[in-house]
Protein backbone atom coordinates (compact mmCIF):
# COMPACT_ATOMS: atom_id res chain seq x y z
CA UNK A 1 0.00 0.00 0.00
CA UNK A 2 2.84 1.78 0.89
CA UNK A 3 4.55 1.62 -2.37
CA UNK A 4 1.43 2.64 -4.20
CA UNK A 5 1.08 5.59 -2.08
CA UNK A 6 4.77 7.00 -3.16
CA UNK A 7 3.90 5.41 -6.76
CA UNK A 8 0.68 8.01 -7.07
CA UNK A 9 2.46 10.78 -5.32
CA UNK A 10 5.22 10.76 -7.50
CA UNK A 11 3.07 10.60 -10.86
CA UNK A 12 2.61 14.20 -12.57
CA UNK A 13 -0.79 15.90 -12.02
CA UNK A 14 -2.64 15.64 -15.45
CA UNK A 15 -4.34 19.38 -15.98
CA UNK A 16 -7.22 19.53 -18.05
CA UNK A 17 -7.37 21.06 -21.50
CA UNK A 18 -9.10 23.78 -20.27
CA UNK A 19 -6.80 25.01 -17.57
CA UNK A 20 -3.56 24.55 -20.54
CA UNK A 21 -4.83 26.34 -23.02
CA UNK A 22 -7.18 29.10 -21.12
CA UNK A 23 -6.37 29.49 -17.06
CA UNK A 24 -2.84 28.74 -17.87
CA UNK A 25 -2.56 31.08 -21.15
CA UNK A 26 -1.09 33.94 -20.56
CA UNK A 27 -2.63 35.77 -23.81
CA UNK A 28 -5.97 34.79 -22.21
CA UNK A 29 -4.82 35.76 -19.21
CA UNK A 30 -4.05 39.99 -20.57
CA UNK A 31 -7.25 39.97 -22.85
CA UNK A 32 -9.36 38.81 -19.34
CA UNK A 33 -7.60 41.81 -18.04
CA UNK A 34 -8.37 44.38 -20.73
CA UNK A 35 -11.68 43.20 -20.73
CA UNK A 36 -12.10 44.18 -17.15
CA UNK A 37 -10.58 47.20 -17.31
CA UNK A 38 -12.67 47.92 -20.13
CA UNK A 39 -15.80 47.19 -18.38
CA UNK A 40 -15.12 48.92 -15.45
CA UNK A 41 -13.89 52.27 -17.61
CA UNK A 42 -17.85 51.76 -19.26
CA UNK A 43 -19.07 51.75 -15.80
CA UNK A 44 -17.70 54.68 -14.69
CA UNK A 45 -18.96 56.49 -17.70
CA UNK A 46 -22.80 55.56 -17.25
CA UNK A 47 -22.60 57.18 -13.78
CA UNK A 48 -19.89 60.04 -14.44
CA UNK A 49 -22.30 62.23 -13.15
CA UNK A 50 -22.10 61.15 -9.76
CA UNK A 51 -18.15 62.32 -10.20
CA UNK A 52 -18.79 66.05 -11.12
CA UNK A 53 -18.61 67.53 -7.37
CA UNK A 54 -15.33 66.33 -7.44
CA UNK A 55 -14.51 67.59 -10.92
CA UNK A 56 -15.21 71.13 -10.09
CA UNK A 57 -13.54 70.76 -6.46
CA UNK A 58 -10.32 69.69 -8.50
CA UNK A 59 -10.70 72.20 -11.20
CA UNK A 60 -10.72 74.86 -8.21
CA UNK A 61 -8.23 73.54 -6.05
CA UNK A 62 -6.29 72.43 -8.95
CA UNK A 63 -3.74 75.59 -10.22
CA UNK A 64 -3.31 76.11 -6.35
CA UNK A 65 -1.44 72.84 -5.90
CA UNK A 66 0.12 72.54 -9.13
CA UNK A 67 1.89 75.79 -8.22
CA UNK A 68 2.71 74.75 -4.47
CA UNK A 69 3.93 71.79 -6.17
CA UNK A 70 6.18 73.37 -8.13
CA UNK A 71 7.22 76.14 -5.92
CA UNK A 72 8.19 73.37 -3.30
CA UNK A 73 10.23 71.15 -5.73
CA UNK A 74 12.05 74.44 -6.54
CA UNK A 75 12.45 75.48 -2.75
CA UNK A 76 12.82 72.25 -0.92
CA UNK A 77 16.66 71.47 -1.38
CA UNK A 78 17.30 75.20 -0.27
CA UNK A 79 15.11 74.20 2.79
CA UNK A 80 17.18 70.88 2.93
CA UNK A 81 20.10 72.46 2.91
CA UNK A 82 19.86 75.39 5.29
CA UNK A 83 18.49 73.26 7.94
CA UNK A 84 21.37 70.74 7.41
CA UNK A 85 23.01 73.56 8.30
CA UNK A 86 21.72 74.39 11.68
CA UNK A 87 18.62 76.32 10.39
CA UNK A 88 15.38 75.54 12.07
CA UNK A 89 12.88 74.28 8.65
CA UNK A 90 10.14 77.26 10.12
CA UNK A 91 13.32 79.79 9.71
CA UNK A 92 14.35 78.66 6.33
CA UNK A 93 10.96 78.68 5.22
CA UNK A 94 10.52 82.14 6.17
CA UNK A 95 13.22 83.23 4.78
CA UNK A 96 13.26 81.76 1.29
CA UNK A 97 9.72 82.92 1.32
CA UNK A 98 11.11 86.73 1.64
CA UNK A 99 14.01 86.16 -1.08
CA UNK A 100 10.85 85.07 -3.66
CA UNK A 101 8.60 87.89 -2.55
CA UNK A 102 11.80 90.42 -3.21
CA UNK A 103 12.32 88.50 -6.30
CA UNK A 104 8.17 89.02 -7.15
CA UNK A 105 8.84 92.75 -5.74
CA UNK A 106 11.35 93.58 -8.38
CA UNK A 107 10.21 91.73 -11.31
CA UNK A 108 6.72 93.83 -11.36
CA UNK A 109 8.68 97.02 -10.83
CA UNK A 110 11.70 96.29 -13.38
CA UNK A 111 10.40 93.42 -15.56
CA UNK A 112 6.42 94.37 -16.28
CA UNK A 113 6.71 98.33 -16.93
CA UNK A 114 9.46 96.39 -19.92
CA UNK A 115 7.30 93.91 -21.04
CA UNK A 116 4.40 95.69 -21.32
CA UNK A 117 6.10 98.92 -23.01
CA UNK A 118 7.64 96.49 -25.65
CA UNK A 119 4.17 94.53 -26.43
CA UNK A 120 2.48 97.72 -27.27
CA UNK A 121 5.24 98.78 -29.39
CA UNK A 122 5.11 95.46 -31.22
CA UNK A 123 1.02 95.43 -31.61
CA UNK A 124 1.33 99.23 -32.71
CA UNK A 125 4.11 98.64 -35.30
CA UNK A 126 2.57 95.14 -36.39
CA UNK A 127 1.11 96.50 -39.55
CA UNK A 128 3.64 98.01 -40.89
CA UNK A 129 6.21 94.99 -40.25
CA UNK A 130 3.26 93.35 -42.09
CA UNK A 131 4.01 95.46 -44.78
CA UNK A 132 7.37 95.61 -45.04
CA UNK A 133 7.67 91.93 -44.80
CA UNK A 134 5.35 91.45 -47.87
CA UNK A 135 7.53 93.92 -49.74
CA UNK A 136 11.20 92.83 -49.17
CA UNK A 137 9.62 88.71 -49.78
CA UNK A 138 8.49 90.51 -53.44
CA UNK A 139 11.70 91.77 -54.00
CA UNK A 140 13.26 88.36 -53.24
CA UNK A 141 10.55 86.59 -55.76
CA UNK A 142 11.44 89.06 -58.28
CA UNK A 143 15.14 87.28 -58.66
CA UNK A 144 15.60 84.67 -61.52
CA UNK A 145 16.51 82.14 -59.10
CA UNK A 146 12.97 81.93 -57.85
CA UNK A 147 10.99 82.60 -61.48
CA UNK A 148 10.27 79.13 -61.49
CA UNK A 149 8.46 78.74 -58.43
CA UNK A 150 7.19 82.51 -58.23
CA UNK A 151 3.29 81.51 -58.81
CA UNK A 152 3.21 78.83 -56.64
CA UNK A 153 5.22 81.43 -53.67
CA UNK A 154 2.68 84.36 -54.59
CA UNK A 155 -0.24 81.92 -53.76
CA UNK A 156 1.17 80.76 -50.38
CA UNK A 157 2.00 84.14 -49.80
CA UNK A 158 -0.76 85.68 -50.33
CA UNK A 159 -3.06 83.18 -48.24
CA UNK A 160 -0.36 83.61 -45.30
CA UNK A 161 -0.77 87.30 -45.76
CA UNK A 162 -4.74 87.57 -45.62
CA UNK A 163 -4.77 84.72 -42.81
CA UNK A 164 -3.20 87.56 -40.72
CA UNK A 165 -5.26 90.03 -41.83
CA UNK A 166 -8.08 87.91 -40.80
CA UNK A 167 -6.93 87.20 -37.94
CA UNK A 168 -6.57 91.08 -36.80
CA UNK A 169 -9.90 91.72 -38.10
CA UNK A 170 -11.73 88.91 -35.78
CA UNK A 171 -9.43 89.74 -32.96
CA UNK A 172 -11.38 92.13 -31.38
CA UNK A 173 -14.54 89.70 -31.82
CA UNK A 174 -12.71 86.96 -30.54
CA UNK A 175 -11.71 89.53 -27.54
CA UNK A 176 -15.38 91.02 -26.90
CA UNK A 177 -16.84 87.12 -27.08
CA UNK A 178 -13.96 85.75 -24.48
CA UNK A 179 -14.68 88.67 -21.80
CA UNK A 180 -16.40 86.12 -19.60
CA UNK A 181 -14.20 83.67 -19.63
CA UNK A 182 -11.43 85.65 -19.34
CA UNK A 183 -12.61 87.48 -16.28
CA UNK A 184 -13.70 83.70 -14.99
CA UNK A 185 -9.93 83.02 -15.69
CA UNK A 186 -8.50 85.83 -13.84
CA UNK A 187 -10.57 85.10 -10.89
CA UNK A 188 -9.37 81.78 -10.93
CA UNK A 189 -5.67 82.97 -10.87
CA UNK A 190 -6.35 85.57 -8.30
CA UNK A 191 -7.42 82.40 -5.87
CA UNK A 192 -4.78 80.79 -6.45
CA UNK A 193 -2.01 83.31 -5.95
CA UNK A 194 -3.93 84.14 -3.06
CA UNK A 195 -4.04 80.21 -1.50
CA UNK A 196 -1.19 78.56 -2.81
CA UNK A 197 1.48 80.44 -0.72
CA UNK A 198 -0.12 78.95 2.49
CA UNK A 199 -0.57 75.45 0.61
CA UNK A 200 3.64 75.69 0.18
CA UNK A 201 4.51 76.77 3.43
CA UNK A 202 2.58 73.28 4.97
CA UNK A 203 4.10 71.74 1.93
CA UNK A 204 7.80 73.03 2.55
CA UNK A 205 6.84 72.18 6.15
CA UNK A 206 5.33 68.84 6.70
CA UNK A 207 5.45 67.51 3.32
CA UNK A 208 8.07 64.04 4.25
CA UNK A 209 5.23 63.18 6.40
CA UNK A 210 2.85 63.30 3.74
CA UNK A 211 3.44 59.83 2.16
CA UNK A 212 4.21 58.42 5.30
CA UNK A 213 1.38 59.44 7.03
CA UNK A 214 -1.02 58.09 4.29
CA UNK A 215 0.94 54.53 3.77
CA UNK A 216 0.09 53.42 7.65
CA UNK A 217 -3.39 52.75 6.03
CA UNK A 218 -2.02 49.97 3.53
CA UNK A 219 -1.76 46.80 4.71
CA UNK A 220 1.62 45.89 6.70
CA UNK A 221 3.12 44.23 3.25
CA UNK A 222 2.36 47.04 0.85
CA UNK A 223 4.12 50.14 2.91
CA UNK A 224 7.23 49.05 1.92
CA UNK A 225 7.00 48.95 -1.54
CA UNK A 226 4.68 51.63 -2.15
CA UNK A 227 7.05 54.42 -0.10
CA UNK A 228 9.46 53.11 -2.40
CA UNK A 229 7.79 53.55 -5.73
CA UNK A 230 6.57 56.77 -4.42
CA UNK A 231 10.03 57.98 -3.15
CA UNK A 232 10.95 57.25 -6.53
CA UNK A 233 8.27 59.02 -8.39
CA UNK A 234 8.75 62.31 -6.63
CA UNK A 235 12.87 62.08 -7.67
CA UNK A 236 11.58 61.87 -10.98
CA UNK A 237 8.95 64.30 -11.34
CA UNK A 238 11.28 66.98 -9.05
CA UNK A 239 14.44 66.36 -10.98
CA UNK A 240 12.40 66.82 -14.37
CA UNK A 241 10.39 70.31 -13.07
CA UNK A 242 13.99 71.71 -11.25
CA UNK A 243 15.92 70.90 -14.19
CA UNK A 244 13.26 72.16 -16.91
CA UNK A 245 12.99 75.42 -14.92
CA UNK A 246 16.49 76.06 -14.47
CA UNK A 247 17.26 75.71 -18.12
CA UNK A 248 14.30 77.72 -19.15
CA UNK A 249 16.06 80.80 -16.92
CA UNK A 250 19.15 79.96 -18.50
CA UNK A 251 18.00 80.47 -22.12
CA UNK A 252 15.33 83.19 -21.44
CA UNK A 253 19.08 85.09 -19.94
CA UNK A 254 21.07 83.78 -23.14
CA UNK A 255 18.42 85.41 -25.25
CA UNK A 256 18.09 88.67 -23.79
CA UNK A 257 21.99 88.74 -23.84
CA UNK A 258 22.49 88.00 -27.41
CA UNK A 259 19.16 89.83 -28.48
CA UNK A 260 20.34 93.10 -26.67
CA UNK A 261 23.93 92.58 -28.29
CA UNK A 262 22.90 92.09 -31.65
CA UNK A 263 20.39 95.32 -31.22
CA UNK A 264 17.18 93.38 -32.00
CA UNK A 265 14.08 95.14 -30.69
CA UNK A 266 12.09 93.64 -28.05
CA UNK A 267 15.13 91.84 -26.29
CA UNK A 268 13.42 91.35 -23.28
CA UNK A 269 10.24 90.47 -24.39
CA UNK A 270 11.56 87.94 -26.32
CA UNK A 271 13.77 86.39 -24.17
CA UNK A 272 11.57 85.84 -21.34
CA UNK A 273 8.98 84.94 -23.92
CA UNK A 274 11.79 81.93 -25.32
CA UNK A 275 12.16 80.79 -21.60
CA UNK A 276 8.52 79.96 -20.98
CA UNK A 277 8.13 78.43 -24.36
CA UNK A 278 11.47 76.06 -23.68
CA UNK A 279 9.11 74.16 -20.95
CA UNK A 280 7.92 72.65 -23.99
CA UNK A 281 10.76 70.04 -24.67
CA UNK A 282 12.52 70.16 -28.23
CA UNK A 283 9.66 72.44 -29.98
CA UNK A 284 9.92 75.65 -27.58
CA UNK A 285 12.84 77.15 -28.74
CA UNK A 286 11.99 76.51 -32.53
CA UNK A 287 8.89 78.54 -31.41
CA UNK A 288 10.15 81.38 -29.88
CA UNK A 289 12.52 82.11 -32.81
CA UNK A 290 9.54 82.84 -35.29
CA UNK A 291 9.46 86.45 -33.75
CA UNK A 292 13.06 86.76 -33.83
CA UNK A 293 12.96 85.84 -37.39
CA UNK A 294 10.33 88.08 -38.31
CA UNK A 295 11.60 90.68 -36.51
CA UNK A 296 14.82 89.76 -38.60
CA UNK A 297 13.47 90.00 -41.65
CA UNK A 298 12.41 93.54 -40.88
CA UNK A 299 15.22 94.98 -39.69
CA UNK A 300 17.29 93.05 -43.05
CA UNK A 301 19.46 90.78 -44.33
CA UNK A 302 22.50 92.00 -41.85
CA UNK A 303 19.95 91.42 -38.42
CA UNK A 304 18.26 88.78 -39.85
CA UNK A 305 21.93 86.70 -40.14
CA UNK A 306 22.49 88.04 -36.54
CA UNK A 307 19.29 86.81 -35.47
CA UNK A 308 20.23 83.02 -36.56
CA UNK A 309 23.72 83.61 -34.95
CA UNK A 310 22.13 83.96 -31.88
CA UNK A 311 19.93 81.13 -32.36
CA UNK A 312 22.64 78.68 -33.23
CA UNK A 313 25.37 80.06 -30.21
CA UNK A 314 21.95 79.31 -28.27
CA UNK A 315 21.34 75.75 -29.64
CA UNK A 316 24.91 75.10 -29.11
CA UNK A 317 25.26 75.73 -25.40
CA UNK A 318 21.84 74.55 -24.55
CA UNK A 319 22.30 71.37 -25.89
CA UNK A 320 26.19 70.81 -24.73
CA UNK A 321 26.90 72.29 -21.60
CA UNK A 322 23.22 73.32 -20.13
CA UNK A 323 20.97 70.63 -20.75
CA UNK A 324 23.37 67.63 -20.21
CA UNK A 325 24.59 69.71 -16.93
CA UNK A 326 21.51 70.25 -15.25
CA UNK A 327 18.94 67.61 -16.83
CA UNK A 328 21.53 64.45 -17.47
CA UNK A 329 19.95 61.62 -18.23
CA UNK A 330 17.57 61.47 -14.74
CA UNK A 331 14.03 60.79 -17.08
CA UNK A 332 16.09 57.99 -19.09
CA UNK A 333 12.83 58.79 -21.77
CA UNK A 334 14.17 58.23 -25.65
CA UNK A 335 13.70 61.60 -27.68
CA UNK A 336 10.92 59.86 -29.83
CA UNK A 337 9.28 58.44 -26.94
CA UNK A 338 8.81 62.32 -25.75
CA UNK A 339 7.95 63.88 -29.41
CA UNK A 340 4.97 60.99 -29.15
CA UNK A 341 4.02 62.10 -25.58
CA UNK A 342 3.69 65.70 -26.18
CA UNK A 343 1.84 65.48 -29.64
CA UNK A 344 -0.57 62.81 -27.84
CA UNK A 345 -0.87 65.15 -24.58
CA UNK A 346 -1.40 68.04 -26.77
CA UNK A 347 -3.77 66.82 -28.67
CA UNK A 348 -5.86 65.80 -25.31
CA UNK A 349 -5.31 68.53 -23.18
CA UNK A 350 -3.74 71.85 -25.01
CA UNK A 351 -1.52 73.47 -23.79
CA UNK A 352 -1.73 72.12 -20.14
CA UNK A 353 -1.05 68.66 -21.86
CA UNK A 354 2.51 69.84 -23.31
CA UNK A 355 3.79 71.10 -20.32
CA UNK A 356 2.78 68.55 -17.84
CA UNK A 357 2.64 65.80 -19.81
CA UNK A 358 6.44 64.48 -19.75
CA UNK A 359 6.38 64.44 -15.88
CA UNK A 360 3.24 62.94 -15.66
CA UNK A 361 4.62 60.16 -17.95
CA UNK A 362 7.68 60.33 -16.29
CA UNK A 363 5.59 59.13 -12.57
CA UNK A 364 3.18 56.90 -14.42
CA UNK A 365 6.21 54.77 -16.25
CA UNK A 366 7.66 54.19 -12.79
CA UNK A 367 4.36 53.34 -11.16
CA UNK A 368 3.51 50.72 -14.26
CA UNK A 369 7.44 49.71 -14.03
CA UNK A 370 6.63 48.71 -10.76
CA UNK A 371 3.34 46.92 -11.24
CA UNK A 372 5.15 44.66 -14.01
CA UNK A 373 8.02 43.58 -11.70
CA UNK A 374 5.61 42.64 -9.42
CA UNK A 375 3.92 40.61 -11.90
CA UNK A 376 6.33 38.90 -12.94
CA UNK A 377 6.90 37.48 -9.57
CA UNK A 378 3.28 36.42 -8.67
CA UNK A 379 3.02 34.99 -12.27
CA UNK A 380 6.02 33.15 -12.78
CA UNK A 381 5.49 33.49 -16.21
CA UNK A 382 8.90 35.42 -16.69
CA UNK A 383 11.57 32.82 -15.15
CA UNK A 384 15.38 33.22 -16.27
CA UNK A 385 17.13 30.22 -17.82
CA UNK A 386 19.57 29.16 -15.52
CA UNK A 387 21.39 27.04 -17.72
CA UNK A 388 24.76 28.19 -19.06
CA UNK A 389 25.69 28.89 -22.91
CA UNK A 390 27.52 25.54 -23.31
CA UNK A 391 24.24 23.58 -22.59
CA UNK A 392 22.14 25.25 -24.58
CA UNK A 393 24.50 24.86 -27.54
CA UNK A 394 24.50 21.57 -26.47
CA UNK A 395 20.76 20.99 -26.84
CA UNK A 396 20.96 22.73 -30.63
Amino acid sequence: MESKRKKTEQEPKRLSWFWKWFLNNQVVTALLIILLILLILNAFTKVSYLFDPIWQFAAVVGLPVVLAGIFYYLMNPAVDYLEKKGVKRIYGIILLFLVVLGLIIWGVVVIVPKIREQSISFANNFPDYLDTVDSKVREILQDPLFSQFQTQIESYSDKIMSWLTDFIQNFSKTTINGIGRFVGAIATIVVAIVTFPFILFYLLKDGRKVAPYFAKFLPNHWRKPTLAVITEMNAQVSSYIRGQLTVALAVAIMFIIGFSIIGLDYAVTLGIAAGFLNLIPYLGSFLAMIPAVFLGIVGGPIMLLKVIIVFVIEQTLEGRFISPLVLGSQLAIHPVTILMVLLTSGKLFGLVGVVFGIPIYAAAKVLITHLFEWYKEVSQYYYEDERTDEELSKEK
